[in-house]
């Protein structure tokens, strides 16, 4: 990571800051455009949302929901649910659709694991959804970290249902497969976020070809847990890319996939090229159902992680989303 030398250690970048030198610079929108009405959430049971925060708080976790601006929020939390993310809120990546901030990391918390587990148990979690932070400064890129989480969930809550959504251990890929093999999850997600076409703009540090080649490596190594993919769109892409995108993660033995539109989460973020229509997503939903993937979800606010449980288990995406 190429962090200046004035950056502190803990100090989170953001917006503008976070911006300032990836290589495609972004021009900060002067006004954002109005959402079409599909684009909705329901603000539900504010009370279990604050008893969630405060408990995540009191052990000292994050949520990718909150670091991450999702729009889902107030369902999920409302419904008791919530996707952690460990090894720290400060990301060695500066992606621009991105709300976590960037900078330089503090060292991992050794009881974070423990943390983790007694919470998930406490909310008497049956499925969790543990992501990360990219923690390029690390030799193995937090690979053992996932799997002590794993490990210490399994010990106390031996009947959840764990999945990861790991970032792209670029540089690193090898070892930490090698690491999560040992101990793995039951669902193994890394999300390719868009199409090849964009990645010097919205992926700075990632590569298409790697994170296919990362989704396929774990199957080698545990080919009977599935893998999962995430991506946005109205970033920028056009339709066929997107149809292309779906035969890649066929061929690389994908099994569930969420598709999303992009929201941006601030004026200085990567702007939202288009609002891409519910027929647009019905298309992609039924070419990937003709493709045969376990279980594929393509609405406007759906995320990798929203109602994975439901995903998992073979539930269709949920209304609204899909109504005319």
């Amino acid at each position: 990571m190429d962090l200046n030398n004035t950056v502190l250690t803990g100090k989170k970048l953001r917006g503008a800051e976070k911006m300032a030198r990836i290589p495609i610079k972004v021009v900060p929108t002067e006004t954002t455009p109005k959402k079409p009405e599909w684009i909705r959430t329901k603000i539900s049971q504010p009370e279990e949302v604050q008893i969630i925060k405060d408990l995540l708080r009191q052990q000292k976790l994050h949520t990718v929901c909150e670091e991450a601006a999702c729009p889902n929020l107030p369902q999920c939390f409302g419904s008791g649910t919530a996707t952690f993310i460990i090894m720290g809120d400060i990301c060695t990546r500066r992606c621009p659709f991105c709300d976590v901030a960037h900078g330089r990391p503090n060292i991992l918390d050794i009881n974070e694991p423990k943390h983790l587990a007694e919470t998930v148990k406490n909310l008497n979690l049956k499925y969790v959804v543990i992501t990360s932070v990219d923690r390029d400064d690390l030799k193995d890129g937090g690979a053992q970290h996932f799997a002590d989480c794993i490990r210490e969930i399994r010990e106390i809550s031996p009947n959840t249902l764990i999945e990861i959504l790991v970032p792209d251990f670029r540089g690193r890929a090898d070892i930490a497969l090698k690491i999560l093999s040992q101990n793995p999850p039951d669902v193994f997600n890394h999300n390719i976020e868009t199409v090849p076409r964009l990645y010097k703009a919205m992926r700075p540090g990632s590569n298409y070809q790697h994170s296919l080649d990362l989704l396929k490596k774990f199957k080698h190594y545990c080919p009977d847990i599935p893998t999962k993919c995430g991506l946005m769109v109205g970033l920028g892409e056009v339709e066929a890319e997107v149809i292309v995108l779906l035969n890649d993660l066929k061929d690389y033995h994908v099994d569930y996939v969420t598709i999303g539109q992009y929201l941006q989460p601030s004026k200085s973020h990567a702007p939202i090229h288009r609002f891409v229509t519910l027929q647009e997503f019905k298309h992609y939903q039924t070419h990937g159902e003709r493709l045969a993937f376990k279980n594929i979800w393509s609405a406007p606010l759906v995320r990798s992680s929203y109602f994975a449980d439901r995903q998992y288990h073979g539930e269709a995406v949920p209304n609204p989303y899909m109504s005319e």
